[in-house]
């Protein structure tokens, strides 16, 4: 059997994508299992332990009748038996059609239905994941959405206790800090950036409370103003650069507790176990974080993740 699944979106709708995966591959062990994301996601896919093939395309609305094109032949050849989509858009389903695919498996909802042969309510109200999972009812799969699960390479492990060792945490465990999603991930209007003083006010008082358990930022591309601050008022906290998302997991999973906001790490934070407390904004954290007990949300009162207190983390961290 061959399956197909288009996943428009970042790494995050990636991650919260694997449980579906996951079971499908846990239905289907022999069968071949592939994925059509965003360039910009293909990374994800370096801890997906269900996955065959990764196709890059961009999903955006500027494409043209030759990259749909050049798409419709790709499926095509492959020969497909089944393709389940997150996208509802009309050209979305128009394609699905096109492809000659049997089984055409997406929601209930957005002007490509038409085109599906298996269309599946669409619950909102869901966490994403479990959403996300209600599409393999289109295949005859009722079985309860897995938990988020990753596979870490083994070299990344071991780079991971490599920088352990080198920054002298190994032993001791450490609080890991993410201040904030990459701002070349996010559209212009989107919130998922918490401001520099708030995050030194936070590491201060870490360090004056507990000065026996390191504190490790997270460096990304866009962080240097972030990492910068934090050490202009802590010199002793340690800093960490991991290079791909199988790094940054090991990295997440040897933490005692991971402090972030809405972002790809989030999720891998909630897929390795790590404790874990996130700053949203806008977004509504009962759709985004599983209710495990070990994922603590602290949703903005105004809507703007700026206007979290610090005073508001802090007791969330002190409180356990």
């Amino acid at each position: 059997m061959r399956i197909l699944a288009l996943v428009p979106g970042g790494i995050g709708d990636q991650l919260l994508f694997f449980p579906t995966l996951d079971n499908l591959r846990g239905r289907y062990p022999e069968a071949e299992i592939d994925v059509v994301v965003e360039p910009r996601s293909t990374a994800a896919y370096r801890v997906s332990k269900s996955v065959d093939k990764v196709i890059p395309f961009d999903f955006k609305d500027t494409n043209g009748p030759a990259d749909w094109g050049n798409l419709l032949g790709i499926i095509r050849d492959c020969e497909y038996d089944a393709v389940m989509s997150l996208g509802r858009r009309l050209s979305v389903g128009f394609l699905l059609w096109l492809t000659g695919i049997p089984t055409r498996i997406g929601y209930a909802a957005g002007a490509g239905k038409i085109f599906l042969s298996h269309p599946i309510p669409l619950n909102l109200n869901h966490y994403a994941a479990c959403m996300f999972h209600d599409l393999l009812q289109g295949l005859g799969i009722t079985d309860p959405c897995p938990n988020l699960a990753i596979n870490v390479p083994t070299a990344d492990i071991d780079w991971a206790e490599a920088e352990q060792q080198r920054l002298g945490i190994k032993d001791s465990g450490y609080v890991l800090i993410h201040g904030g999603a990459s701002k070349l991930d996010l559209p212009l209007d989107f919130d998922k950036i918490y401001p520099v003083k708030q995050w030194q006010q936070i590491v201060k008082d870490l360090r004056s409370r507990k000065p026996d358990l390191p504190v490790v930022l997270i460096k990304a591309p866009d962080d240097g103003e972030l990492v910068n601050s934090v050490l202009a008022v802590c010199p002793d906290v340690k800093v960490i650069n991991p290079t791909d998302i199988g790094k940054l997991a090991a990295t997440i999973a040897g933490a005692n507790l991971m402090l972030c906001t809405n972002s790809g790490p989030m999720h891998l934070s909630v897929a390795v176990g790590t404790y874990t407390i996130a700053l949203f904004g806008p977004s509504d954290p009962k759709k985004l974080l599983p209710d495990n007990g070990r994922s603590i949300a602290i949703k903005s009162r105004t809507g703007k993740i700026a206007d979290i207190p610090p005073s508001d983390v802090l007791e969330r961290i002190w409180k356990g």
